[in-house]
């Protein structure tokens, strides 16, 4: 145990923020470590407009000088995976995040649509638009020994919900990464860079119980008349979609506990560089 609480930086790019901080807040808590969470929004991103009084309330616009004083820092997904990446009016105020993570040689965890962005401005992996949303409970293989993944055993559950992927081929050819655990379809649940502190995530694993459901009926509600595809492996009644089950709940946790201790375990790695 630190003495310090780990000092998490969050830039919080999801649509129902007060959620997506409650969840990461939990899993981050709830770990080994005491942990200081601080979350950011990206001020580009209101540039044509007034930044809205429930982002105040829970977030701050995003500082670098700040950010270089965090221990580590997740940039969350967001719904905006369709879009090209061009498209995106805040993205170079992402690229000026992630440099200064970088040179500050801070541990990232890039979460689904964060991990897309981040992977193609520092590996130049593209993106593409999948058929159909892959949205559901999934089993994933081990493709490599990972510290992150320590404790799970082949074909683990986790939650995956988005309608885009990266280009896995390019993935497997860059020797500067090194994938981790991919779905029975090959879908990616995460890869990290072999000499760096990056963790590219695809799975949602900071959801709870609900929220593949609350993320469906979102969607839903949002355009009445769209046939959207309802999470799979997911509810004990799927005819009636009623009883979902947490079925993620020791990823979860392992994955958390895992990524805290390689952060405390940077720091003190840093401490006796220093000393």
């Amino acid at each position: 145990m630190t003495a310090d609480p780990l000092r998490i930086g969050i830039l919080n790019l999801m649509h129902d923020k007060v959620d997506t901080q409650l969840r990461f807040t939990k899993v981050l808590s709830e770990g080994p470590y005491n942990v200081d969470v601080q979350y950011f929004y990206p001020q580009t991103h209101y540039t044509s407009r007034p930044v809205p009084d429930l982002v105040q309330e829970i977030s701050q616009p995003l500082d670098l000088k700040q950010v270089a004083t965090m221990d580590a820092f997740i940039i969350t997904g967001a719904p905006i995976e369709q879009l090209t990446f061009e498209e995106i009016t805040y993205l170079d105020e992402i690229h000026q995040l992630i440099d200064a993570l970088v040179t500050n040689n801070i541990p990232q965890l890039y979460v689904c649509w964060g991990a897309m962005a981040a992977a193609n401005y520092l590996y130049d992996i593209p993106k593409f638009q999948l058929p159909e949303k892959i949205f559901g409970v999934f089993h994933n293989y081990l493709r490599a020994q990972d510290p992150l993944l320590k404790g799970l055993p082949d074909g683990f559950l986790a939650p995956h919900a988005r309608y885009a992927e990266l280009d896995i081929d390019k993935i497997m050819k860059d020797s500067r990464l090194v994938i981790n655990a991919v779905t029975k379809n090959n879908f990616l649940f995460s890869f990290r860079a072999r000499e760096k502190n990056q963790y590219f995530l695809f799975s949602h694993l900071e959801y709870g119980k609900d929220a593949l459901l609350k993320e469906y009926l979102r969607e839903r509600n949002a355009n009445p008349g769209v046939e959207y595809i309802k999470p799979q492996n997911y509810f004990r009644d799927p005819l009636h979609m009623k009883d979902p089950e947490f079925s993620w709940a020791t990823t979860q946790r392992v994955f958390f506990d895992n990524w805290l201790h390689s952060v405390a375990d940077h720091i003190a790695t840093q401490q006796f560089v220093k000393e």
